[in-house]
């Protein structure tokens, strides 16, 4: 076991190298220039994702749809990702991985926009869309479809459920350790978990987003206040931090006896990493729960997705970076600390509730993970076999919630990344060989001032 656990994070360390993260980035920046800076049009993607297309077709809002998306996004890799990138690479990985965030709203944009491009609408009125889609109806690839859904459906039981859940029972079995063995609590915890799970995800696409679009808002919400009174607390560290980040993040400096450009590459490798797993730009999830939106026309989804990225990364992710580095900055006894326990140390300086709100946190974004992610699972399991499959896949989606809490997952971390980045490479592919549809369909319905056109096709 030790063996194969060191073989995945040995393959994981490869697919997640220097080549993914080019052609992610690479793919980001070239969207950008392609569309002619979508990210000019942000105030009017949010105005869209609070409104709704009450005449158009499709099983949930916008606002629903993007809380979906967020859900599966916005989760422990804003909290302690950061902080990890920060503690490996330096306080200028915050700066990398938000300008991931600056550009991957191109690519958020590009996957939206593709997803109700092709989607298709079921006997019963369903609507079904995602990259397997994009592949089959524009470029004729169906078997690159297939070969995401398999990534996609296999990704969903790791990143998206196991590793949730065991997230929510290792923090609720430290904050309980005094009342209850840990093993006891983590049996506990699954069952519960388990059952929650199965009440919200046996309601389909309109439960989840019901659920989500409750969730979300309230979290995140929580999560920031906590973070800016961190920020009111560090006043006096802010502007070194911010300058240490610009700093750091372009540096030339050798570091413990390397070459010169090594906290420059630290920084970005790290940076850039944690920015693209954590908002997803490019992996091809988002644009699933996207092709279900009720909206007039592929665009304005487009856009509505879009801000998904940036509230995720240029928001959420930028913020608590800030909160680590002043942090560290005003008590450098911290710096040798894990990403986990920076965070933790951080938090802790807010008096009584610093802590329940960092752990209620962790347990409601890895929750909300678990349930934007079973509705990945669901689409690529329907593409796969059928909708008959979609019951024997929930039951076992709910089975590994409780499995999750109760169980090692270093093994399962390992092939959850490495699928991630496989999902990724098809996804890229429709991206790059359809971006002279997604230009096309930019220019009519945004640049051309066609925002409120329907489309009839």
């Amino acid at each position: 076991m030790e063996q194969l656990i060191k073989l995945t994070e040995d393959i994981s360390g490869i697919v997640w190298g220097w080549p993914m993260i080019i052609l992610l980035l690479g793919t980001h920046i070239f969207l950008t220039f392609r569309l002619k800076f979508p990210q000019r049009k942000i105030g009017t993607a949010i105005r869209l994702s609070v409104k709704r297309d009450k005449d158009a077709t499709g099983d949930v809002s916008q606002f629903g749809a993007l809380a979906t998306s967020l859900a599966a996004t916005i989760g422990t890799g804003n909290i302690i990702g950061v902080a990890t990138a920060v503690s490996l690479g330096g306080p200028g990985a915050v700066l990398w991985c938000w300008l991931t965030g600056v550009f991957g709203i191109a690519t958020k944009y590009s996957e939206g926009l593709l997803a109700i491009k092709y989607r298709v609408k079921t006997a019963n009125g369903k609507m079904l869309g995602g990259p397997m889609y994009a592949l089959e109806r524009g470029l004729k690839m169906k078997w690159l479809g297939v070969l995401f859904c398999i990534f996609a459906a296999v990704a969903s039981f790791g990143i998206g459920n196991t590793v949730q859940a065991n997230a929510i029972s290792e923090n609720l079995s430290l904050v309980m350790q005094e009342w209850m063995q840990p093993d006891t609590t983590k049996m506990l915890t699954g069952f519960v978990l388990a059952a929650l799970v199965g009440f919200v995800v046996i309601g389909g696409v309109k439960s989840i987003a019901r659920w989500c679009t409750a969730l979300v808002p309230m979290m995140a919400l929580l999560y920031v206040l906590g973070c800016i009174y961190i920020l009111c607390v560090n006043y006096a560290y802010l502007g070194t931090a911010v300058s240490l980040i610009f700093q750091e993040a372009f540096s030339l400096k050798a570091v413990g006896g390397g070459t010169a450009g090594t906290v420059l590459m630290a920084a970005a490798r790290y940076g850039i990493a944690r920015g693209l797993f954590s908002n997803e730009s490019g992996m091809g999830s988002a644009p699933i729960v996207a092709a279900a939106a009720q909206t007039k026309n592929p665009v304005r989804q487009a856009l509505v997705s879009s801000t998904g990225t940036f509230w995720d990364t240029v928001i959420i992710c930028a913020i608590t970076g800030l909160v680590i580095v002043s942090s560290i900055i005003a008590n450098p006894e911290i710096s040798q600390e894990d990403g986990g326990m920076l965070t933790k140390k951080a938090f802790g300086m807010i008096p009584y509730i610093g802590t329940p709100i960092l752990t209620f946190g962790i347990l409601t974004f890895a929750f909300s993970t678990i349930l934007g992610w079973s509705y990945y699972g669901e689409r690529a399991m329907e593409y796969l076999a059928g909708k008959r499959s979609i019951v024997f896949y929930r039951i076992l989606y709910i089975l590994l919630v409780f499995a999750g809490s109760t169980m090692s997952l270093a093994l399962v971390w390992n092939l959850a990344d490495i699928m991630n980045a496989l999902m990724a490479v098809p996804n890229l592919i429709s991206l790059l060989l359809l971006s002279g549809v997604i230009a096309k369909e930019t220019q009519h319905y945004l640049w051309d001032k066609n925002l409120d056109e329907e489309d009839k096709v």
